[in-house]
């Protein structure tokens, strides 16, 4: 995995091949980093990042100079390695938990401009977590939930969506908090 812009632009991260996970293609990610500089001043936001993994976008986020990285993952080993990526590239402004993501959904008490969740594809509780995050107030006003999920789910029927974009086998869903 790349680091693709920002301060740590081109590091190269190699996390241990026995992590659950399936970290966003580079070509999605670009495009998905295009989008957000088009529609936000990333060195301002907040962010939470559920369902972490390796930590691929959250390392995109503080390269890119976000304000505040939260990053979840029940995975002992992902949470290791991402403390570890943390430390080594002094990401000061990243934090990572290890937690269930929908335990914290159901306790978390903060608000994010930008809420990135990428669960495993086969979950069947995906289309919760959308519920989940406008029930609780999670995101600032105008703040953006993006969901990666396989293509062949659909998620343009739920509350909030506005815009989806499809890579492969992977789409992202775009679901908006009304601005103030």
């Amino acid at each position: 995995m790349r680091i693709i812009s920002g301060e740590k632009k081109g590091i190269l991260l190699h996390a241990p091949p026995n992590l659950p996970v399936r970290p966003t293609t580079d070509r999605a990610k670009e495009s998905l980093f295009n989008i957000l500089e088009n529609n936000f001043h990333l060195d301002n936001l907040s962010v939470l990042d559920l369902f972490a993994g390796t930590g691929n976008i959250s390392y995109e986020f503080a390269s890119r100079g976000a304000q505040a990285i939260l990053s979840i993952d029940q995975d002992a080993g992902c949470v290791k390695y991402m403390k570890s990526v943390v430390q080594k590239l002094d990401f000061t402004s990243m934090e990572v938990r290890k937690q269930d993501v929908f335990a914290f959904l159901k306790q978390a008490n903060e608000s994010f401009d930008i809420i990135f969740g990428d669960a495993p594809y086969a979950l069947a509780k995906i289309p919760e977590i959308p519920g989940l995050v406008f029930e609780k107030g999670l995101l600032k006003p105008g703040g953006w939930l993006i969901l990666e999920h396989a293509t062949m789910m659909k998620l343009n029927h739920l509350p909030h969506f506005f815009d989806e974009r499809k890579y492969g086998q992977s789409t992202f869903s775009f679901f908006k908090s009304e601005p103030q």
